[in-house]
């Protein structure tokens, strides 16, 4: 059987053949179960702009709320071959490599300090990036030989984190964003980017922030260094840090 040739600058999604557009929403409507409430999220769906939705399962959430999942046609299409993404612009190094670089370029530990701040109580990230046993076969920083890694925790003020940074002689700064609610996370990034130009040591400190919704775009827009999304491991930050820190002369 002959495979259809993917056109990617018209890509549309992909249900039981190429091209047919089936995709598959979920979402919460304040009204009260029933057979109004599916109408009125298929209605929804076409407003949307899917063809010919329909609504293939409805829950009671209670107190007069339904959760819905509609199927529906996508007519839209987006030109992949157009899109540039910003990324982190780094060479990755291996935990090893990231040791011989430190020793060979900087020729002393550096520190790095970590943290989830404001009222983020998430430490999955920070810790998969700091602690000792890292995640997914990536050893976290607190084990590589020639870093000094402090993972200050969850729920960590802006002004403590700034405040502790300054006390360890800090190289580098990682903050983790998971609660990112109505973009809460914005603000309390954007606080300690203005916490630190207000020490005057902003220039002298590599900043990076990472979450599941931190681009690198984002991060650079608030003043950060650098950002990592998810998928991200201690080896990529360290990499970063590194030569960064070189680059800077943050030596």
């Amino acid at each position: 059987m002959a495979i259809e040739k993917v056109d990617l600058t018209k890509i549309k999604p992909y249900g039981d053949t190429l091209n047919d557009g089936m995709i598959q929403l979920s979402f919460t409507l304040p009204i009260p179960y029933g057979n109004e409430a599916d109408e009125a999220a298929r209605r929804l769906g076409k407003k949307m702009g899917l063809e010919d939705p329909s609504v293939v399962y409805s829950s009671d959430l209670g107190v007069g709320y339904t959760f819905f999942v509609v199927y529906g046609k996508c007519q839209h299409t987006v030109n992949y071959q157009e899109i540039e993404v910003p990324k982190v612009d780094v060479d990755v190094m291996s935990k090893y490599e990231v040791e011989d670089f430190i020793k060979e370029k900087i020729k002393r530990d550096i520190v790095i300090v970590g943290a989830c701040t404001g009222t983020d109580a998430h430490t999955v990230g920070i810790d998969a990036i700091m602690n000792m046993k890292g995640y997914d076969g990536h050893y976290g920083l607190e084990r590589y030989k020639m870093v000094e890694a402090h993972n200050l925790g969850s729920q960590v003020p802006n002004d403590e984190l700034v405040a502790k940074a300054i006390d360890l002689k800090a190289d580098a700064i990682l903050v983790s964003q998971v609660v990112t609610q109505k973009d809460v996370h914005i603000p309390n990034l954007t606080e300690l980017v203005e916490l630190l130009e207000a020490e005057g040591i902003r220039e002298k400190i590599v900043l990076v922030c990472g979450g599941p919704r931190i681009s690198h775009e984002l991060a650079k827009e608030l003043g950060y260094d650098a950002g990592f999304g998810s998928g991200s491991f201690a080896n990529d930050v360290a990499s970063f840090v590194v030569k960064e820190m070189v680059e800077r002369k943050i030596v």
